[in-house]
């Protein structure tokens, strides 16, 4: 090999590893967020809030709801004051609910009325597939410990109601969250490549020169791109319509609000990368060191109730989390007003506090 050769490629190792966030980035990352993921990501369903209607001092009824909690596959849902089925689905305080019969159930089993009706949110079409499954082993297994009977022919009925997306089709789950993964996506990497361009182009210093206070330059940096984000939130949703047949059950205002709250998040979150990055090859590493944690993390492919608990604050940090379930919420279930003001909270709160830290980095910069 030639001595220029390999005095170009020692160069090329030098500057590349100069920088100790590119240190950072290329040999401390990766291990973090394999052994994050490794522990995170799981396509087993567990963890399902499971609810039960039923009457007062109905013991069996308590029992087989018992049964399902010791199953492993089902935790009790805290229903509050709420006792319609259906209400407890839209609110995201139940994945499922058994309904038994008012008269009780064993003694609507002796009468050979024993119907136990299962609802189940079909918004996340994998899990609501192994609801029902795990459903009916529980039932049978129930049916064949108290009436010594095979499994297969259990001496009450069972009736399963899908809600929100009764023919289980994939796309009603999944396109809201590749919704809000494009938006993520373009408003991320165009934010935060934002700052780091002009420096590079040298016409930061024209811009600091100009007779403007830093939060009106600030202003001026970010606005173009939440107006993007939202055209973009805008193309996605009708795309999502027209092509996918995906519904949109809730109110137009509530995907606007829902929109916005997301793209002021992700927007402020693009201009702190771009606030702590030297250059645009920084700043589209940062970028994708957020979204690719921000994406498996969210909900949309795999449960995040499976993940453990010393992950869910990783979670519960995510905006794009949020957003999926805002997205799915009001696009399927027609937009709960509970659900709606807590997930909108949270992106109210996470919108704050990432603009005030991009506002503070952001005059040290100039500083």
């Amino acid at each position: 090999m030639k001595r220029t050769l390999k005095a170009f490629i020692r160069k090329e190792f030098a500057q590349a590893l100069r920088d100790p966030r590119m240190k950072l980035i290329l040999f401390v990352m990766p291990m973090i967020q394999m052994a994050v993921f490794g522990l995170a990501l799981s396509s087993e369903i567990r963890n399902i809030k499971l609810a039960a209607v039923y009457s007062p001092g109905d013991v069996a009824a308590a029992g087989l709801t018992r049964r399902f909690i010791s199953s492993g596959w089902f935790v009790p849902a805290d229903p509050g004051r709420a006792r319609d089925p259906s209400g407890l689905i839209v609110s995201g305080k139940a994945d499922a609910v058994l309904v038994f019969p008012v008269e009780g159930f064993a003694r609507a089993a002796a009468r050979g009325r024993g119907m136990v009706q299962l609802l189940v949110d079909a918004t996340s079409v994998t899990r609501a597939r192994s609801v029902e499954a795990y459903a009916r082993n529980i039932f049978a297994a129930h049916a064949a410990a108290d009436a010594g009977l095979e499994a297969s022919s259990p001496p009450f009925g069972f009736d399963v109601r899908i809600i929100y997306n009764p023919e289980m089709e994939s796309p009603m789950f999944m396109v809201p969250g590749v919704m809000g993964m494009i938006v993520c996506l373009v408003t991320i990497i165009l934010t935060s490549m934002s700052l780091t361009r002009e420096r590079e182009t040298g016409t930061f210093e024209t811009i600091v020169s100009a007779p403007l206070e830093n939060h009106e330059i600030l202003l001026g940096k970010t606005i173009p791109y939440v107006v993007l984000g939202l055209a973009n939130a805008a193309l996605v949703i009708a795309a999502g319509f027209l092509l996918f047949g995906v519904p949109v059950k809730g109110q137009l205002w509530q995907l606007f609000v829902a929109s916005l709250a997301f793209v002021i998040t992700t927007v402020a979150i693009g201009t702190l990368i771009s606030t702590i990055s030297k250059n645009q090859q920084q700043a589209m590493m940062g970028g994708f060191i957020f979204l690719f944690p921000a994406v498996l993390m969210s909900g949309i492919m795999y449960p995040v109730e499976n993940m453990p608990v010393l992950l869910k604050p990783a979670v519960y940090l995510n905006p794009l989390y949020y957003f999926t379930s805002l997205l799915r919420n009001i696009m399927l279930k027609g937009g709960d007003p509970a659900a709606f003001i807590s997930n909108l909270s949270a992106l109210f709160l996470m919108a704050v506090s990432a603009a005030s830290l991009a506002y503070a980095r952001f005059r040290q910069t100039l500083d």
